[in-house]
C-alpha cells in the first residue's frame, strides 16, 4: 500500500498551496508534510482517572510514529466517566457518547484524509467506540487503552471501586459507619487509569487484545507502570508497519475474531456490556454476530481467571500473572481460540502466544485442567419476558433459579430508594424499566442499585432484571438488557407488582407466569412513559437507535 495512499490528496500540487499554508500555521514543514499523516485519536478528558494520563501517552505515541518516518497529527475526543455519572441523569450520556466519539473519530480521519490512526482510549465507552470507527472507515489503525489503575489499600486489602458502591448499601443498612465509608472512599482510586476489576473498561481492553485491533500485552500493561510509556512509543513502529502491508481493520475483524474475543470475555468472567459492544462494532464491520453466538461460545470456554467483581484479583495482577498471552496460550491448548485469526501486528493470534511467560506460583489464571468454572460466565436467557433475550452474567457463585415477586419500579432511582430504605424483601425480583437504549434514553448502567443489595447482604436472596445495563463490576442473579425495551412495547412493559417471575438459568428461561393472553391484553393497554427529552442529542438518540439486541447501534 502507498503509505500516503489518502493523505496525497490534501498536501501535494498547486491546487493544495492554500492547505500547506494553513499546514505551516501551526509548525508543519514541507519534510512533514511529505510523510503519511498518522491520525492520533486522544480520548484525554480532566474528568476522570480513566483517560486522565492519556494526554502524556499520546505524546509518546507521537515519538513513535516520528522514529518510524511519519507525522503525527493530534485530535480529540469526548469521553464520559461511568463511575462519576453512576446512579444520575448523567449515566444517560455513557453509552450515547460511544456514538458520538465512533463519530467523531470517523469524521476528523475522514476529512483530514489521514493515512492511518491511533486511538488512545481509557473509559468504557471510548474503547469500542474505537473499534466501530476503525470497521466504518476500514483505515489502517489500532486500538491502545490506557491501563488499568493500581487497587487501592484499605484494611489490609485491595479495593476497588466496586467496593464503595457496595460499601454504600452496607452504610445503609448500619453495617458500617460513616467515616469507615469515607475512610474507603479516600483511597479506592490511587491514581490514573480505569476501574481496576475485570469491569467494562478492563473487559474490552482484552477484547482488543484477543480479536487483534491491538497488539497483544500492550493494553494490560498498567497504566502508571513506567512501561506503558515503551508501548505507546512501540505504537508508531507498528501503524507504519500495517499502513505499508496494507494490513486493515475488516482483514482483522472476521467471524473469527470475534469468536476470540468471545472466548476472552468468557474465559475473564468479563462484563455483560461486551454483548452490546461486540454486537455493535459486528455491525460496523458488517460480520454477521447474534446475541445466541455468545452463549454458544460461553458454554465451550471454561472459566480461568479469578478476577473481581466475583474473583480475588484485579487486572494488574493478571498482567504480572502472564496477562492475555497467557491466557492466549491456555485456550489455544484447548482448541478454544480461532489460532489463524489475525493481529495488528501481523500475527497471527497463535503465534503472539509462543512468547507468554508464567509468573511461577500464580493463582490468577488457572490452568486448564483445573478451570473455575467448566464454562463461561455469559449466559443469553429467553423466554416470555424477553424474547430477543436477555444477558447475565454467573460467576458459579450465584444461585441458578429463582421465582419471586415482581417489585416494579419505572425508573433507578425509585429502585434505589425502595433498596437504601428497606423496602426490598428476601425473594423478590427487582423489575427496572424505562431504562433501556429508547427508553432511558441512553441506557444507563446500574452499580448503585445492583451493588447495595450486595452491601446489605441480600444479593444471595434477591434477583433484579432491567432493559437498561449493568456496570462490568456487577454481581448477582441480574438479567440486564431485557429486549425489547418497554419504550418498544417488549413484554417487560406488562409485569406487574406482585407476578411471580421465574428464572432458570440452567434452562435458560426468564418468565412472568401469566398466560400469553394475559399478557397481550396488558400490552395493548401499556402507555409508554412520556419522552423525557424533546430535543437535543437524548432526543436524537432516542429516535435513531436499535434495539439492545443489536448492539444499540444508531441507524439513518
Amino acid at each position: 500500500m502507498d503509505p500516503k495512499h489518502r493523505s496525497r490528496l490534501i498536501t501535494e500540487g498547486r491546487d493544495r498551496a492554500g492547505a500547506r499554508a494553513m499546514f505551516k500555521a501551526v509548525g508543519f514543514t514541507d519534510s512533514d508534510l511529505s510523510k503519511p499523516l498518522i491520525g492520533v485519536a486522544n480520548t484525554w478528558i480532566e474528568t476522570m482517572p480513566c483517560n486522565f494520563h492519556l494526554r502524556r501517552l499520546s505524546a509518546k505515541v507521537k515519538e513513535g510514529i516520528r522514529a518510524a518516518g511519519a507525522t503525527p497529527m493530534e485530535f480529540n475526543t469526548i469521553a464520559i466517566s461511568d463511575g462519576e455519572t453512576m446512579g444520575t441523569e448523567g449515566m444517560r450520556a455513557s453509552l450515547v457518547s460511544r456514538e458520538l466519539i465512533a463519530d467523531s473519530i470517523e469524521l476528523v480521519c475522514r476529512g483530514q484524509l489521514f493515512d492511518a490512526v491511533v486511538c488512545v482510549v481509557g473509559c468504557d465507552k471510548t474503547i469500542p467506540a474505537a473499534a466501530m470507527a476503525l470497521a466504518r472507515m476500514n483505515l489502517p489503525g489500532m486500538v491502545l487503552y490506557g491501563g488499568t489503575i493500581a487497587p487501592g489499600r484499605f484494611k489490609g486489602k485491595d479495593v476497588t471501586i466496586q467496593d464503595v458502591f457496595e460499601a454504600v448499601g452496607a452504610n445503609a443498612a448500619g453495617k458500617i459507619s460513616d467515616q469507615e465509608l469515607k475512610e474507603l472512599e479516600d483511597v479506592a482510586c490511587p491514581a490514573a487509569g480505569a476501574c481496576g476489576g475485570q469491569y467494562t473498561a478492563n473487559t474490552m481492553s482484552t477484547v482488543m487484545e484477543m480479536i487483534g485491533l491491538s497488539p497483544v500485552g500492550f493494553n494490560s500493561v498498567p497504566a502508571m507502570d513506567p512501561r506503558k510509556d515503551e508501548v505507546a512509543f512501540n505504537c508508531g513502529s507498528l501503524v507504519m508497519e500495517a499502513l505499508k502491508r496494507g494490513t486493515r481493520p475488516r482483514d482483522i475483524l472476521t467471524s473469527d475474531a470475534f469468536e476470540n474475543a468471545i472466548a476472552g470475555v468468557a474465559a475473564t468472567g468479563g462484563s455483560t456490556n461486551a454483548v452490546l459492544h461486540l454486537l455493535a462494532i459486528a455491525r460496523e464491520a458488517e460480520v454477521p454476530l447474534h446475541i445466541d453466538d455468545f452463549q454458544k461460545v460461553s458454554e465451550r470456554t471454561p472459566l480461568l481467571a479469578d478476577l473481581k467483581p466475583s474473583g480475588r484479583f484485579v487486572a494488574a495482577d493478571m498482567h504480572r500473572a502472564g496477562g492475555v498471552r497467557l491466557l492466549l496460550r491456555r485456550l489455544l491448548r484447548g482448541n478454544l481460540l480461532h489460532s489463524k485469526a489475525l493481529t495488528v501486528t501481523g500475527l497471527s493470534i497463535a503465534a503472539e502466544s509462543e512468547s507468554a511467560i508464567e509468573t511461577p506460583n500464580q493463582e490468577v489464571i488457572a490452568p486448564l485442567e483445573r478451570p473455575l468454572k467448566q464454562t463461561g460466565g455469559l449466559v443469553i436467557l429467553k423466554g416470555n419476558l424477553a424474547p430477543e433475550g436477555c444477558v447475565a452474567k454467573i460467576s458459579g457463585h450465584e444461585r441458578l433459579s429463582h421465582r419471586g415477586p415482581a417489585r416494579v419500579f419505572e425508573s433507578e432511582e425509585d429502585a434505589m430508594t425502595a433498596v437504601t430504605s428497606k423496602q426490598i424483601r428476601a425473594g423478590d425480583v427487582m423489575v427496572l424499566r424505562n431504562e433501556g437504549p429508547k427508553g432511558g434514553p441512553g441506557m444507563r448502567e446500574m452499580l448503585g442499585v445492583t451493588a447495595a443489595p450486595v452491601g446489605e447482604r441480600m444479593g444471595d436472596s434477591v434477583a433484579l432484571l432491567t432493559d437498561g445495563r449493568f456496570s462490568g463490576a456487577t454481581h448477582g442473579l441480574m438479567m440486564g438488557h431485557v429486549s425489547p425495551e418497554a419504550a418498544l412495547g417488549g413484554p417487560i412493559a406488562a409485569v406487574h407488582e406482585g407476578d411471580m417471575i421465574h428464572i432458570d438459568v440452567n434452562l435458560r428461561v426468564l418468565e412472568v407466569d401469566i398466560s400469553d393472553a394475559t399478557l397481550k391484553q396488558r400490552l395493548a393497554a401499556y402507555k409508554p412513559r412520556p419522552a423525557l427529552y424533546r430535543a437535543g442529542v437524548f432526543a436524537k438518540y432516542a429516535a435513531l437507535v436499535s434495539s439492545a439486541s443489536e448492539g444499540a447501534v444508531t441507524r439513518a
